[in-house]
């Protein structure tokens, strides 16, 4: 009688505000905690993400402003509104977008019953240890979570977009122009010098600097 009621009362996805604020330890997906839902999330990097070096030296940076919890369906919505915008005003190939958080916190429901004559059928709070429900990412203040880099001329695109994004999630959200050369750790000035000097170890999308120290074994060639 419990599964069928179960069944006939198929209800919506409880809202985000209730899974907001972090309150208990990481609880991730494992051989003890299964039937985990896929996350809405699946891909991580879109535009031309196999795009040299080179190509692209503007990063902004999405950064989160409160200790929360995303969820993967706003991290998803997010992905979609800044893919969407820079593709019909840049172009597919103008930008690379990285999500840089990943959601695997648990997060969990106790199905309670509304419909007639459930108060025979549940058990309350006996056992109140809720079923896997969805995933979320956990973010600190000051955590990036989302990067794009492009040329330098599609900077106002780049910042109109991710300002779209920012509506897709709860909290307080900051953009920031980085001064760094794309996604390498380096400042422009910097790279520019050491790529003129033939001091960087150019790796695709990223680029190394060379070390003049150090033993020769672990000396990047």
């Amino acid at each position: 009688d419990l599964q069928q009621a179960q069944k006939a009362t198929k209800m919506g996805r409880r809202p985000a505000r209730c899974y907001r604020y972090i309150k208990n330890k990481p609880y991730i997906k494992s051989r003890f905690c299964r039937g985990v839902p896929d996350p809405k999330l699946k891909i991580y990097d879109v535009g031309r993400k196999n795009a040299h070096v080179d190509d692209f030296p503007l990063a902004i940076h999405l950064v989160c402003d409160e200790k929360e919890n995303l969820s993967s369906e706003a991290l998803e919505a997010a992905r979609i509104v800044i893919n969407r915008y820079m593709v019909n005003n840049c172009g597919k190939d103008s930008f690379h977008m990285r999500i840089r958080v990943h959601p695997y916190h648990v997060l969990r429901i106790n199905k309670m019953l509304s419909c007639a004559g459930a108060d025979r059928l549940q058990t309350g709070m006996r056992g109140a240890f809720g079923k896997p429900f969805g995933k979320v990412a956990r973010v600190n203040i000051g955590q990036i979570v989302m990067s794009v880099r492009s040329k330098d001329s599609a900077k106002d695109h780049v910042i109109e977009s991710i300002r779209r994004a920012t509506f897709k999630f709860p909290g307080r959200m900051k953009i920031f122009i980085s001064k760094k050369w794309g996604f390498t750790e380096l400042f422009r000035e910097e790279f520019l010098k050491l790529r003129e000097e033939g001091g960087l170890k150019i790796e695709g999308v990223h680029a190394k600097r060379i070390r003049k120290h150090g033993p020769l074994d672990q000396v990047i060639v």
